[in-house]
This record gives C-alpha cells, structure tokens and sequence, in this order.
C-alpha cells in the first residue's frame, strides 16, 4: 500500500513538507509506503471549463506537472493533500491542479482515503483546511481526521516542529491512516454500490 502526499508550497523544504513528513514518518512505522510529491514553481493552468477531459480521461493542457500528478493520484491507495495558508486559503497554483485533476478524474478516486493539512503562521488555517477537504466530499472519499484539525503553525520548519501539538496531530493522522487502508485491504466489507449520477440545475 502507498500513500501519496502532496507538497502544495512552492518552498520544496519548508512548513508544509515538514509537516507531510511528519505524517510520512508514522505511515512507514506502519508499513506503509509514501512519496511526497513537490507541485514545484513553475507556472501552472487554471481549468478553462473546455470538457475535452470528458473524452481524453486526462485534462487537455499540457506543460505543466497536472497529468504527471492525476496518474499519481489514481495509483495510490490513499491521498494526503498539504498547503500552506496564503489570504485564509490553499496555494492557488495547488486549486488550480486540484480542480483539473479532480475535473477530470474524481470518478477513479472513489473510496479512497483523504485528508488535508495546513500550515500557516496564524491564522486562516481553517477556512484552507476546508477548501481541500472540499475536494474529497465531492468525490465520495473517505476524509480521514486526527484528534484536531490538521494544521501546524509556524513561519520556519523550525518552528513548526516546536508546535508540538501540531507534530502530534500529524502523527495521528498518519496512524489513522494506515489503519483505514489496512482495514480496507482486510476486505471485510465491500465497497458501497455507487447509484448513477442524477445531476440536476437549480429548477423549479
């Protein structure tokens, strides 16, 4: 089993990496595997809403890293998003690879577990924190918690790892994690019948 975590910060080594390692950290003491993943700095598509996605199952834009990252995410068997917190929301280099990918391919990221993190100075880590768990509501993922909301506070890695609380919450969260994908590799209980979808416009 592997995990797949995202470094949404344009710094390859800062505040959200040391968090997504912390969570690294306690999936590998539970035998499993990760990679985490850097969105990089180069510059990045928003989704212009063409639907060619719909036809290729890839978005259509090419020359930046959002193909390379949808294959990751359809391989792994779960999905630990991170950002940091700019203006009380994520990256928007990170929402707008999210939106494509999920655009395109949420219909393969069903039942497969989730969970975002955050790192900010201050404040605004809640109102990002919920802007990516977003992502995985729409697309029938389990979103897996800790024992607090999955944010570290700090303006340095430094910092952030004498935000102990913080640390503890990403070793939490990477110890529920791996008990949510080995309880599904235990196959106890099949996955959910999905319905077809009924999508409607606002009527009357």
């Amino acid at each position: 089993m592997k995990v797949l975590l995202v470094n949404g910060s344009p710094n390859k080594e800062g505040c959200t990496f040391t968090a997504l390692t912390e969570v690294a950290v306690a999936l590998q003491k539970n035998g499993i595997e990760t990679e985490i993943f850097h969105i990089g700095i180069k510059p990045v598509h928003g989704c212009i809403a063409c639907g060619r996605c719909e036809i290729l199952e890839r978005c259509a834009l090419e020359g930046d890293v959002c193909n390379d990252l949808r294959k990751l995410f359809i391989a792994a068997d779960g999905i630990v998003i991170g950002s940091p917190v700019y203006y009380a929301g994520p990256n928007g280099a990170l929402c707008a690879l999210l939106d494509r990918i999920f655009f395109s391919s949420s219909h393969k990221f069903g039942n497969k577990p989730a969970a975002a993190v955050v790192s900010c100075r201050r404040g605004g880590s809640t109102a990002a924190f919920d802007r990516l768990n977003k992502y995985f509501t729409i697309s029938q993922m389990p979103v897996i918690s800790s024992q607090y909301w999955n944010m570290v506070h700090g303006m340095s890695p430094e910092e952030v790892r004498k935000d102990l609380e913080g640390m503890q919450i990403m070793r939490t969260l990477g110890n529920n994690m791996a008990w949510v994908l080995k309880s599904i590799q235990d196959g106890k209980q099949p996955a959910p019948e999905r319905e077809p979808w009924t999508m409607t416009n606002f009527i009357r």
